[in-house]
């Protein structure tokens, strides 16, 4: 199984879900209704609408004679999709240290189209050295073994291949310039660091920026986040906020709509590719 294959299942659990969803507003049902006919939560229902969680042919097949779905052609395609939904992706080799609410967004980040993002505290996962990710997360998690550090970073390593896929999203990143001067590891790692933007930030399908201390305030007051865009038609954009313990994936569109004018803010404000990698290379002189 190919990674785009793993990673377009997400995308299918997505897809269907909001069909779903709008199977049953469409309906006027509640989601509490819809859970009781399938002798399920109200939450699961929540869940299953985002995409969240895997689908039983079963449960799929109920919900669709509840919504009044007769066609055969179209109760077919929707469980064709529920099956497929359920495949694995690469990343659940990786579930010993992956959280189980990233799983969803390593899957997204890998069928997107084009990624946006906007960093503060360090430089973005998909864009780290192995060395730079090792001080990343042992600083993160300083009581972690070092076997599970080296699986963390080795989870992020593969992540990165995706830049350099055949079929390589577009992918626009807005670094403030703070995540460029912390730094994470010694001198050697940070100059690793620093020399591997500048190479990467010349490939056709990465567009890096910075935000400079000097240009002040900027419209990216909220803090970090990511947008992701899709080839299907039928999904919708969404905005990946990471906590602590959890995230949020917004797809509301007007959510998302406040998110791509801050994004276009940020890419205005900033230095465009060529000065950014002037900024690169003046630091790199500095470490």
């Amino acid at each position: 199984m190919t990674a785009s294959e793993s990673s377009g299942s997400v995308v299918r659990r997505i897809l269907l879900g909001s069909q779903l969803r709008r199977l049953r507003e469409s309906r006027g049902i509640t989601r509490e209704a819809a859970g009781y006919s399938i002798r399920a939560s109200e939450s699961k229902i929540s869940r299953m609408e985002l995409g969240r969680v895997s689908f039983k042919a079963r449960d799929v097949a109920d919900l669709l004679t509840l919504y009044g779905v007769a066609d055969e052609a179209e109760r077919d395609s929707l469980l064709g999709l529920a099956r497929e939904a359920n495949v694995a992706g690469w990343w659940h080799s990786y579930g010993d240290v992956l959280p189980g609410w990233f799983q969803t967004y390593v899957g997204l980040e890998g069928a997107a189209s084009l990624i946006r993002t906007y960093e503060v505290q360090f430089v973005h996962g998909l864009l780290q050295t192995e060395g730079y990710a090792h001080a990343v997360v042992s600083r993160g998690m300083p009581e972690a073994a070092a076997s599970e550090i080296d699986r963390r970073v080795a989870l992020r390593q593969e992540r990165q291949k995706l830049l350099i896929a055949e079929r390589a999203p577009q992918f626009d990143c807005v670094l403030d310039e703070a995540a460029l001067r912390r730094p994470y590891g010694d001198r050697t790692v940070m100059r690793g660091q620093l020399q591997h933007l500048i190479d990467i930030s010349e490939r056709p399908n990465v567009r890096l920026q910075v935000v400079p201390f000097n240009f002040g305030g900027h419209a990216g007051e909220s803090g970090a986040f990511t947008m992701l865009r899709f080839p299907e038609s039928d999904l919708s954009d969404v905005v990946y906020l990471e906590q602590l313990t959890s995230a949020l994936y917004l797809d509301k569109a007007e959510e998302v709509g406040q998110y791509e004018r801050v994004m276009s803010s940020l890419q205005e404000e900033s230095l465009d590719p060529s000065r950014t990698r002037d900024l690169l290379r003046g630091l790199l002189q500095l470490t």
